[in-house]
């Protein structure tokens, strides 16, 4: 003690170290920062994200959102659409009816107009009559790929989309499962049904729509489905899914439709001619059965779409948590 006492008289700064301890308050202290820390925290910029995809980035310089211009972009998109539609069916069409109209070109030589119309509609038949007797099986495909084609893209129209809106793949779809296989498959079911009926009783006619009505209808129905689900590419799952929840509904509606018109068919029409007048109700068939069997695969596909839309919110919110975590931490 003496000799700190002695240092204490000797050295008199070091009394007021030794003999008070003087705290700082807590309010007055500078907290002390690392500079290399303290330039990265205060560098960086929280940007907030906002549910609207085109501004969301709006706050962060040099970044241009590309959602807008997508938006932007539909509209052209489906005009463009309309339009190569629109050539399509008049291209078509103006085929079609240039041929009718013109079948009597070679003849037409001193006829007047009125007879020109008179004998359009006899010589077709004419002509119809030919091909059938030339290559029934090809005429008949030909007919049928038509008739599914306009059924489809009826269907379409009576599901809201405008006239020249249409899919085209999903009407190419539906044209070309008529042309490959119900021209051909029917031409060869309408002789077996004759084969199996080879009467002349009353009661061969409401047999025969009673055999149509049960396994004729069950199998193309499920040819019908499955074939428009390969060529979409789904799995053979949602194709047996889809088949086995619309096999009875589809069944039972066509009950209300094609016993009265297969009374006609079986009763007052031959057998080659047959599927021209089935073909001609198709057009009312083929709209019901088109849509039956998009309107699940389109509405699997419109439920995928909104998973994903609304999985992005979650992805945003991730991403503007981030910076903030990464900011408390340092």
């Amino acid at each position: 003690m003496a000799t700190v006492a002695s240092l204490c008289t000797v050295f008199p700064i070091l009394t007021s170290t030794f003999s008070t301890r003087r705290f700082v308050p807590l309010s007055s202290r500078t907290p002390k920062r690392s500079r290399i820390i303290t330039s990265v925290a205060e560098d960086r910029e929280i940007v907030p994200v906002s549910e609207d995809k085109g501004t969301r980035f709006h706050d962060v310089e040099g970044f241009l959102p590309s959602e807008s211009s997508t938006e932007a972009e539909v509209g052209p998109r489906l005009t463009n659409s309309g339009t190569i539609n629109a050539v399509i069916v008049l291209g078509f069409g103006t085929f079609a009816v240039t041929k009718l109209l013109t079948i009597d070109h070679d003849y037409w030589h001193g006829w007047t107009l009125y007879e020109i119309l008179r004998y359009i509609p006899e010589h077709n038949w004419i002509a119809y009559e030919q091909a059938l007797k030339a290559n029934p099986v090809l005429a008949k495909m030909a007919i049928s790929g038509i008739v599914y084609s306009i059924g489809d893209w009826i269907a379409q129209c009576y599901e809201g989309k405008p006239l020249f809106e249409f899919d085209r793949a999903r009407l190419l779809r539906s044209g070309l499962v008529g042309f490959t296989l119900h021209g051909s498959l029917s031409h060869y079911y309408y002789q077996l049904c004759e084969a199996l009926f080879p009467f002349q009783e009353w009661w061969v006619v409401p047999a025969k729509v009673a055999f149509d009505q049960t396994v004729w209808s069950a199998i193309w129905n499920s040819i019908y489905f499955v074939v428009l689900g390969l060529l979409r590419f789904e799995s053979l799952t949602n194709i047996y899914g889809e088949l086995k929840q619309t096999f009875f509904p589809l069944l039972t509606a066509g009950w209300k439709l094609w016993p009265f018109a297969h009374l006609i068919t079986y009763g007052l029409i031959p057998v080659e001619q047959r599927l021209l007048w089935v073909d001609c109700v198709e057009l009312v068939w083929v709209t019901i059965l088109s849509t039956y069997s998009n309107e699940k695969s389109e509405a699997r596909i419109s439920e995928a779409s909104s998973e994903t839309t609304s999985s992005t919110p979650s992805q945003n919110s991730k991403l503007q948590n981030q910076p903030r975590k990464y900011s408390k931490n340092l």
